[in-house]
């Protein structure tokens, strides 16, 4: 008997997932003799989130046919990720991220492994069984464009693949300068993918950066006048800012970000508002309910030692929003 087809992903994220070991005690990684496994990539950190929150998220990759391209399966499949488009490469490995423990809230240091990974080869042909007439949603990050150019070439073909099916697609520029040949190419590539997003969302020093505008206003309004129906900036524990246009109307506002006793872990927050922020529109709420959120999911974030370890169910997040 013919078993059932299981329905194709809502919402599809991208990107290198990699294993990560984090210093169980802080100090310089030449010291540190013990580590925890986990895994780290930002893509993967927003395909958790929205996992979590009940949406039926597929995850597009590549990793190595070794241990560690196991248990990142593994992991991302227990958090309820549907991998039917993450391919095992056998000529290349699984990249690496060696990771300090920071102390007094400061970013931590990360040491990488991950040239010639087995998610620099993606490319185009590896989006072969994705079915976009069913997607609702795409997300987009700035991080496998630099890859390679093959995954270059990869994100401009998702993204206008899933424009043209008619699903939503956001953008988080999430740079990665050392990846990139030089600025200006990294400039170029990632303001043409932002123009053909729905929905931007660039720290201010990486809009300051793309865009050579200074003020949130004017970083909103480079993204908007080439094609974008919203950007939200993030400013840190400050906050975040949004501009977007709505029936035709143009809605301004900032609101300010939840404050967090101790902050233990900084990376991953970008990807925790994205989340936030993501999930509200999808759910229908207005744009200040999802900026909201974004602050919200964001400052959970950087409360745990993992990049996505702080993201929070439905139900916990329905008790903080009501809180």
């Amino acid at each position: 008997m013919t078993q059932p087809q299981t329905p194709s992903p809502e919402i599809l994220a991208f990107g290198e997932a990699m294993a990560m070991f984090v210093a169980e005690r802080p100090g310089e990684l030449a010291d540190v003799e013990r580590f925890q496994r986990r895994i780290a990539g930002a893509d993967t950190n927003v395909a958790i989130g929205l996992a979590r929150l009940g949406f039926h998220v597929g995850w597009l990759s590549r990793v190595g046919s070794d241990g560690f391209g196991t248990f990142i399966r593994r992991t991302l499949e227990a958090e309820g990720l549907d991998c039917r488009h993450l391919r095992v490469d056998p000529d290349h490995p699984t990249g690496l991220l060696f990771k300090e423990r920071a102390e007094d809230g400061a970013d931590p240091r990360v040491t990488y492994f991950r040239r010639g990974s087995a998610a620099s080869h993606l490319a185009p042909g590896d989006t072969d069984g994705v079915d976009f007439t069913t997607l609702r949603h795409l997300h987009a990050t700035g991080i496998p464009p630099a890859l390679s150019p093959s995954a270059r070439e990869l994100s401009r073909h998702l993204v206008e693949q899933a424009r043209a099916k008619g699903a939503s697609v956001s953008f988080d520029p999430n740079l990665r300068p050392s990846l990139w040949s030089s600025e200006a190419d990294m400039r170029a590539t990632l303001n043409g993918l932002a123009a053909s997003a729905d929905w931007v969302l660039p720290g201010l020093a990486e809009g300051r950066l793309l865009t050579g505008c200074d003020s949130p206003e004017a970083i909103a309004d480079f993204y908007l006048e080439r094609g974008a129906q919203a950007v939200i900036i993030k400013l840190g524990p400050e906050g975040s800012y949004y501009r977007g246009i709505l029936d035709g109307q143009l809605e301004s506002f900032t609101l300010p970000g939840f404050a967090v006793v101790e902050v233990v872990d900084t990376v991953g927050a970008g990807d925790a508002f994205a989340v936030g922020v993501i999930s509200a529109l999808l759910d229908g709420r207005s744009a200040r309910e999802a900026v909201r959120r974004g602050n919200l999911i964001g400052s959970l974030a950087v409360q745990v030692v993992g990049d996505m370890e702080g993201l929070p169910n439905r139900e916990r997040l329905a008790a903080l929003e009501t809180a």
